[in-house]
């Protein structure tokens, strides 16, 4: 574990633990813009003056990196939590309003913290307590970087899992996103049960199946 600055700058959570903040939160989703499986929102606190060499946004990371590096982050937390919404629930509620219900569920599963940082300009209708929404949170707080990679890993490994369950599709490579080889493969073999088929690209997409 190294202790340097923050992408060249503090945190944010340097200038709310001036303030006497100390159990910050982080928050970030995965896979929202997704096709195929469940979103996921993870909430992450880290112990004051936590830094970690690799972190930084999860996208910038290889999977073996950001695996060993959401192992650390769950052993140092201070307080870590998953909030999962099943494709039944964002094809009833519609993909925002199950991101606001995945983020409600990661924040109740986090030992009560003193300020949440969510990643990106929304933040929780009726929450009672201090939240900031910030957008690109995960280049700014250590916390949203950290909530961002416990993310992709606990959901890529759950695609992965996924794939052996319903093969064909290619979600242990693209991870239930729209890519060119998943959208033939969707044409050709018509949708799964982890499909988001309220979606309206769905109709257009299965109006001729590939042969």
């Amino acid at each position: 574990m190294t202790k340097r600055s923050w992408n060249s700058l503090e945190p944010v959570e340097k200038a709310y633990w001036s303030l006497g903040y100390c159990a910050i939160a982080g928050v970030d989703e995965v896979g929202r813009g997704a096709i195929a499986g469940p979103l996921l929102v993870a909430g992450l606190i880290l112990p004051k003056d936590y830094h970690h060499p690799f972190l930084k946004d999860s996208k910038e990371l290889t999977s073996k990196q950001r695996e060993k590096l959401a192992e650390e982050l769950k052993r140092v937390a201070v307080s870590f939590s998953f909030g999962w919404v099943e494709v039944e629930e964002i094809r009833r509620l519609g993909i925002f309003k199950a991101f606001l219900l995945g983020l409600e569920r990661a924040i109740q599963g986090l030992t009560k913290p003193d300020l949440i940082l969510i990643d990106g300009p929304h933040a929780l209708p009726n929450f009672q307590g201090l939240q900031k929404a910030l957008v690109k949170g995960d280049k700014l707080s250590l916390n949203i970087a950290g909530a961002s990679i416990l993310a992709k890993v606990e959901r890529d490994r759950l695609m992965e899992e996924l794939d052996k369950l319903y093969p064909g599709y290619g979600f242990a490579k693209h991870k239930g996103y729209a890519t060119k080889e998943h959208i033939s493969a969707l044409k050709k073999l018509g949708p799964s049960p982890i499909h988001r088929t309220s979606y309206h690209c769905f109709a257009q997409w299965l109006t001729k199946k590939e042969a």
